[in-house]
Order: C-alpha cells, then structure tokens, then sequence
C-alpha cells in the first residue's frame, strides 16, 4: 500500500476548513495546524466548552455552514485521513534542503515552550489576518480594546467588555460588533463611523451584485434601530479620556478634506470603546517561505498557489474579503493541492462554482475596501506625545523624528532609529501607524519566525540547518522542485474519497455530502476576523 501524500494546513478557519475537506476527500493525508483549542477560526469562535453554553449559535450567523464544516472534519478525523493538532503555534515554515519536504515547527503547551515538528509535502497557509489600529490620546487606557477583540470576548468568552460603550472606527464589522454588545445588554451609547454615506452610493453597482449581502447590512441596520444605537456618519473618535480606565470619550464630525469641523467635538460618558480600522493580511509564514506579496497580501494565481513550488494559500492572508470569499479560495486551494500532489493537473470545471464566488466576492471586497479607508489626515491629528508603539513606549513625535531629524525613508530604518517596532508584537499593532505618520510605504518585514521562540525550542532542534531558513543565504530557493509526489492513488481499502464532501455552495460554501444543501444566500461575516461584506 503506498504512502498517501501529506499536505500541511496551517490555520483552521473557513479558508483552512474548507482546503482541508477538500484535500481530504480526494484522498490526501492532511494534518490541520491551528493555535486554538477548537476549529474555526476567528469567524466561526467558539465559547470554551467548560463555559456550557446552551445557544452558541446566538452570537453568529452562517451556522448551517459552520455544522457543515465540523461534521466534515469530524468524519475526516475518523477515518484518519486528517489529523488536528490544537494549541499548535506555528512560528517557521521551511523547506528540507536535504529531503525537498517542508518542516512546520511550532509551540505548543500553555507556556509555548514544548517544540512540535510536522512533516509535509505540501503546506497551504490559511493564517488570516489582524485588526489595523491607528493610535490616538488615551488609546492606551484600559476599557480601550479594538473591535474584533470586544467581539472575541463575548463569543469566546460571554462577557461584555463593559457595561457602557462606543463602538468607533471604519468598515463593516462595526456593525456587528454594535448590535452584538447591544443584544448581550451593553448599553452602546454610539457607532462612530468615519467613512462618508455618498460613498456607498459611489460604489453601488458593485455592492448591488451581491443582494445578500446588502440584505444583511440593512438587518444590521434595524437591529441598531431597535437598541436605540445612535449612529454619527462621517465622526472620528479624537481622544480617549480617563485616569485608571476608560471614563469617556470625545467624538468629532469630519469635513470633506477630513479635517474636524470647528464646534462639533462633543463627549460621550462610557466605560469602553471598541476601535478598529479594517484588518491586514497575516503574511509572516509567507514572507519567511519567500511567496511574493501584492501589496500586503500574498500573491496566488487560479489555483491559489503562491510563487513558491509546494506552496499554496488562502483566505485573508491573499486579501482581506469575508468568510464566503475565504471558504470558496480555501476549497480552490485544497483541490489543487489533492491533484498536484498526485501528480496530475486540476479539472477547474470541478471548482467552477467556487470560481464564481470568488470573482464576484473579490469585486465586493474591493468595493468595500475603497469606502472604508482610515480617515483622512488622521496621521496629523496626532500629538507629538501620544504613544504609538506600545511595547516600546515610543511616541509620534520621536517617529517622526527618525525621519524628520534622522533622516530616515523606510519603515526599517524608522524602526533602527526610533524602536518603534521593536517589542514583542514586533510591529504588527503599530507598523501600519508608523507609516502613516512617516509617510513610509506600508512594506512587510520579513522575519525568520512568526512569533517569538524561546531559546531553549531552537537549541532543543536536533538540526537548526534542516528545515529551518538559513538567513545568512538570503531569501529560500523558490524553484526547489518538492518531493515525489507521484505516490499513487488514494488507498482504496479506506474507502473511495468523497468527491461531494467540499463541493462549495453558491456562496462558497463547503458542506458535506451528506448534511444537506447549502444555504440559499450568498454567505456573509461578521467576526473579528475582519469586516463583514454588508456593504
């Protein structure tokens, strides 16, 4: 019986989910790497199982499709042909220069100091992305916590970031997050939305292809009603007051060069203010592979693979769009891979219906990345002394400094000069701000790890010079040829791989053959992950 061939997802969320099914139903041995405790990502986050909750499904939507997915990876489980491994907090992915596989080595273990090696063929990275923060005076206060991260805690957790709040920024998921505090008995004293109404309106041909997903803002939009959520159109939040914690906050009206209208600053008593400005691609595993990126995401072709032989991705980490956008690359993905590493070339008549979501959901989120931008001349309304690089304690002014004084052109060279991105998250809370304020080009560093190591993880390697980057080499050999893949095919005393088991919906959807049709809509999100499509 020959060896199935193995292929690596890093990230268990739709786009992970959906590759995986997919992979999997076409005969491939796929382990499922993600840093949570259960599958789904940040979209599909699930309370903690000691927390017992009875209705689980109240703090989501698309929960037809989410059943769906786990019942796949459940069956899959079973039969063995995937493998998950929880708490697994993947920090290099690299190829073998001697043996030609990839190596994804990560922590796990509550102190991340346990050292996990899996083998691969393959390696399709589903690693999402992260919420854009842009600082100013009293960011830094406890009650101030960024929109995805009050939404974390209630579905995650099933607790209220406060008792009363501000929901303020840019982009959809503001929505969401308003009318879900509200639901769970937050008193939400505003949605402070810094985006204009007429442009909406610009981009309506766009939007208007995707009805659901307008039907879904409009749903949104009577839920505020009925809270009574006063909503201010084209408001930016200008400061954060309060001594130990969050005591209020004040809000302003933006003009059309987006400067502050004269006399309209007023101030809002609340205990927490969740603020958030879009999200960016989690490129890190990409970068150290050497994938080339598009701007700040990865760049894939028809098949999602990126510029790297063996490497494929999907989800947030091409381009920030939405779970249905997510699940249709992600099932894309997985069936490219299936047949790549059999040794074959992919029918894409077979993803056909994936294809067509991905256009047109493609199409949508470009229309929504062009209403919701940051506000204009935010960098300038920040004051010299305001923190903008919190592991570091560095300030606005001494970034600009760097470049002012220092002489500075580049975000690295910012970073050398200032600190500003030197801390632990190494600046991925403050890269995007940092940038702003310097006018640098928001370009990724590359890292050799994704997230801090102990040193005792890389000593413990048995061999540092095998599947681990060689950063004295310069970037890895992109036209390494992967290992033999032509192994064969699927082991038929398993039983013939389900061809059905990921065929995606007309919203990209991956629902298992035997759970039923999709949904009739056209799939929508509303999570943390990013913002939702509802236009």
């Amino acid at each position: 019986m020959t060896e199935r061939p193995r292929l690596t997802v890093v990230g268990a969320g739709p786009a992970g989910l959906a590759a995986a099914l997919a992979a999997a139903a076409r005969g491939v041995h796929v382990t499922l790497v993600d840093a949570a405790d259960q599958a789904g990502g940040q979209f599909y986050r699930q309370p903690a199982t000691a927390l017992g909750a009875t209705r689980p499904q109240a703090l989501h939507h698309q929960w037809h499709t989410w059943e769906r997915l786990r019942t796949g990876l459940a069956r899959h489980r079973e039969t063995g042909r995937i493998t998950h491994l929880t708490d697994h907090h993947v920090w290099c992915v690299a190829r073998d220069p001697l043996t030609g596989a990839f190596g994804v080595h990560a922590l796990r273990g509550a102190a991340r100091e346990e050292s996990a090696t899996v083998r691969a063929d393959a390696v399709l990275l589903a690693t999402g992305g992260y919420e854009r923060v842009l600082p100013f005076p009293g960011w830094t206060l406890p009650g101030v916590v960024t929109a995805g991260g009050a939404q974390a805690m209630l579905k995650g957790g099933l607790v209220l970031p406060g008792r009363t709040a501000v929901v303020a920024g840019s982009g959809p998921l503001l929505l969401p997050v308003a009318t879900g505090l509200a639901a769970a008995g937050a008193r939400v004293a505003a949605l402070v939305e810094s985006a204009r109404p007429a442009a909406l309106l610009r981009r309506a041909p766009a939007l208007a292809a995707q009805p659901g997903k307008l039907a879904e803002g409009a749903g949104y939009a009577a839920r505020l009603l009925r809270h009574g959520v006063p909503v201010l159109a084209r408001h930016t939040v200008v400061a954060a007051h309060g001594t130990d914690r969050l005591e209020a906050v004040t809000v302003a009206a933006l003009g059309r060069a987006g400067d502050l209208r004269p006399g309209s600053a007023r101030r809002i008593r609340c205990d927490t203010l969740a603020v958030g400005h879009g999200m960016l691609p989690h490129t890190d595993l990409a970068e150290t592979l050497g994938c080339t990126l598009s701007g700040t995401a990865v760049r894939v072709d028809d098949e999602q693979r990126t510029d790297v032989t063996g490497v494929w991705a999907a989800g947030e980490a091409t381009g920030v769009g939405g779970a249905g956008l997510a699940l249709a690359e992600g099932h894309i993905a997985g069936r490219s891979a299936a047949a790549r590493l059999y040794g074959t070339d992919p029918d894409p008549r077979g993803w056909a219906a994936a294809r067509l979501a991905r256009t047109r959901l493609r199409e949508f989120a470009r229309a929504l990345d062009a209403v919701y931008e940051p506000p204009e001349g935010w960098a300038d309304r920040i004051p010299d002394d305001t923190v903008v690089c919190r592991c570091e304690e560095v300030t606005a002014g001494e970034v600009r400094g760097a470049v002012a004084t220092l002489g500075a052109g580049d975000l690295r060279t910012v970073k050398l000069l200032s600190r500003a991105g030197m801390g632990w998250c190494q600046g991925r809370m403050c890269a995007p701000a940092v940038a702003g304020l310097t006018g640098c080009p928001l370009t990724p560093g590359r890292r050799p790890f994704a997230r801090p190591v102990p040193l005792g993880v890389l000593a413990g390697l048995p061999d540092t010079k095998a599947g681990l980057p060689d950063m004295k080499a310069g970037p890895p050999d992109t036209k390494a040829r992967p290992p033999d893949t032509k192994t064969g095919p699927p082991d038929t005393k398993a039983g013939p791989p389900d061809m059905d088991a990921c065929r995606p919906g007309a919203d990209g959807s991956t629902p298992d053959a035997d759970t039923g049709p999709p949904p009739s809509g056209t799939g929508s999100r509303h999570t943390d992950a990013g913002p939702p499509d509802t236009g």
